[in-house]
């Protein structure tokens, strides 16, 4: 039995080896067909949504390891620069500069809640990376379950509440790799050309609706590219509330006014996230806000409250759960809010699409829409880590030999 027992082990260790061998030379390519049709079915079908996405970030936590793509494709793909884009080229402040991207494709907040996976999320070629929402004090959100896949949608259902580590366990961090890959201010906290890291900002679920976000620009303001409120997500009560005109005004001019004060020659632009569920008058609001405030930008938008009649999954449990809606069914409402908003702020000011982007087209759609950049997340979580390459190999081939800034609002 000994012998039968240590040839068993010994081929299982062979069969991981040459697992292990496998995905290191095959697997780690983001592009290959092996995370889009053996991978990540397989995950969906063991572990549920939010252990899916722990293990994903605990993957992408060691960039030595994870999948990736070439350093160089947006140069070899795209050698005319087609889909490069600059953003907050009219803020009111001159220390907040123009910041040039090398495509316009980011990976949306929500996906590394805790700062973990940033080089990583950059290696699958997004040139814009936003981490959080991170509240000020760590919390643990929402009981579980708490994630819910409605995959004949393409579709999430979501209700974490800012689970959050904090902002000193992320300021940690941070700052441990900025020392290690020596960044500042003046080279960008990306780590690599054409790039930005953004930090989205929540607030505690009892937290103070104004402090919690200026305790967030005098922590994190300094180690962000770009600093987002997050003032649309549903999961935390009275949160979207703020986006009524004059609290949205006062909020947004108080956390302007703070990012104005830190000691540094060059500023993170301030971007305010919003809901897809808004009326024409809640957007023309909201667009009265961001005007009065000088805020340099907007998302466009959040998860949705709402649960369209298209929706093909007809499991009561699942679509009647509480929380947000990501994914493609999104794409409609945020289109309709993005149209609305762009006219009401004109060309001026940044607007960053997001919400059931998936393809080449879906990012070409938002910016005929106004977009002047895209992000995506929930289609990670059916296409894999080659989604990035896949969504900017549509858009080259939508463009058609235009370059992306020329197609933004046509």
């Amino acid at each position: 039995m000994f012998k039968y027992t240590r040839r068993a082990v010994t081929l299982t260790t062979v069969a991981g080896v040459a697992a292990g061998a496998g995905y290191y030379f095959y697997g780690r390519d983001a592009r290959t067909g092996f995370h889009k049709y053996i991978s990540l079915p397989i995950i969906r079908a063991t572990l549920d949504g939010e252990q899916a996405h722990r293990l994903a970030i605990e993957v992408f936590k060691h960039p030595e390891l994870a999948p990736r793509v070439p350093a160089d494709w947006d140069n070899t793909n795209d050698p005319q620069g087609l889909l490069k884009v600059t953003l907050f080229k009219n803020s009111s402040n001159p220390k907040v500069k123009p910041i040039v991207l090398r495509n316009p494709l980011g990976i949306a907040a929500g996906f590394d809640k805790h700062g973990e996976a940033i080089d990583t999320l950059f290696n699958l070629g997004f040139s814009y990376v936003e981490i959080g929402s991170v509240t000020p004090l760590p919390q643990d959100g929402n009981p579980k379950p708490r994630v819910f896949r409605l995959e004949r949608d393409g579709a999430v259902i979501n209700r974490y509440g800012f689970n959050s580590d904090g902002h000193l366990t992320v300021l940690a961090r941070l700052r441990l790799r900025e020392a290690a890959e020596h960044l500042s201010q003046e080279t960008r906290f990306a780590g690599r050309p054409l790039s930005a890291l953004a930090i989205n900002l929540g607030k505690n679920k009892t937290g103070d609706e104004i402090t919690d976000y200026t305790k967030g620009v005098d922590s994190l303001g300094p180690h962000a590219d770009v600093l987002v409120v997050n003032v649309s997500s549903p999961n935390t009560p009275g949160l979207r509330d703020l986006q009524s005109e004059e609290k949205l005004k006062n909020l947004l001019k108080t956390v302007v006014d703070r990012r104005d004060q830190l000691p540094y020659d060059t500023l993170p632009p301030v971007v305010v996230k919003i809901a897809p569920d808004l009326t024409v008058p809640e957007i023309e609001s909201i667009a009265a806000a961001v005007k009065d405030s000088k805020v340099d930008g907007v998302i466009v938008s959040n998860t949705t409250i709402q649960r369209p009649d298209s929706l093909r999954t007809h499991d009561k449990t699942l679509i009647n759960q509480a929380g947000g809606l990501s994914g493609l069914p999104v794409k409609p409402f945020a289109l309709k809010a993005l149209k609305t908003l762009r006219k009401e702020l004109g060309s001026d000011i940044t607007i960053i699409g997001a919400g059931g982007i998936a393809s080449g087209q879906d990012a070409i759609d938002f910016a005929h829409a106004g977009a002047d950049f895209v992000q995506l997340y929930t289609a990670m979580t059916y296409k894999g880590p080659g989604v990035a390459t896949e969504v900017k190999e549509g858009i080259i081939k939508g463009l058609d030999g235009k370059k992306w800034t020329d197609i933004v609002g046509k």
